[in-house]
């Protein structure tokens, strides 16, 4: 390899801009022209696709960006998915999660469960009446309005889990957290 062209590749992989597909598959052969879109583990993902949005907003104050805050919240959203202990009873109209953790994950339980609630008080979703335990949550989560039947059997069949991921809202709300701006943010600062 000449030394220009070496200084040409040191150049174009230093450079302060990334490159693009065409750019890369330009500088390494056609083999390689085709791009990963999922950026791996998939708080990574989700922390890379808020900063996609963030650097391409002219209108991003950065003075008040936190990814960190952002981060917490995903480390939370893992807790309480993986690592938090579930159980359910049916009741009249719906159903009792009882949500338990040990150590860090009872934070992040009585933190996610407790924006959560205000999230679907604020859309009209289903009663949820939240009681904290020591070691976690209980929540009885009946139906609001509407055909009571198809109600409970949604509740039941989502679970806590599907309840707690229902709705579109969990996208902006992480864009929200990055931006720093006011909201509940499940205790991350």
């Amino acid at each position: 390899m000449s030394r220009i062209s070496l200084l040409a590749a040191v150049t174009v992989l230093f450079s302060a801009a990334p490159l693009s597909a065409q750019a890369l598959a330009h500088t390494h052969g056609a083999a390689e022209s085709r791009m990963p879109t999922d950026g791996g583990q998939s708080a990574f993902a989700a922390i890379a696709e808020i900063v996609k949005l963030l650097e391409a907003d002219p209108g991003t104050d950065w003075s008040k960006v936190n990814l960190e805050r952002l981060r917490l919240h995903l480390r939370d959203m893992d807790l309480v998915t993986l690592r938090s202990a579930v159980t359910s009873a049916p009741t009249a109209g719906g159903a009792i999660f009882t949500v338990r953790g040990t150590g860090e994950t009872v934070g992040a339980i009585k933190r996610m469960t407790g924006a959560h609630v205000s999230m679907v008080e604020m859309t009209g979703g289903p009663r949820i009446v939240r009681t904290e335990l020591a070691d976690g949550v209980r929540l009885v989560v009946t139906v609001r309005d509407g055909d009571v039947r198809t109600g409970e059997a949604r509740i039941r069949g989502l679970g806590f889990i599907g309840l707690m991921t229902s709705g579109d809202h969990h996208p902006m709300h992480h864009l929200m957290l990055a931006r720093g701006e006011a909201m509940a943010d499940h205790g991350n600062r």
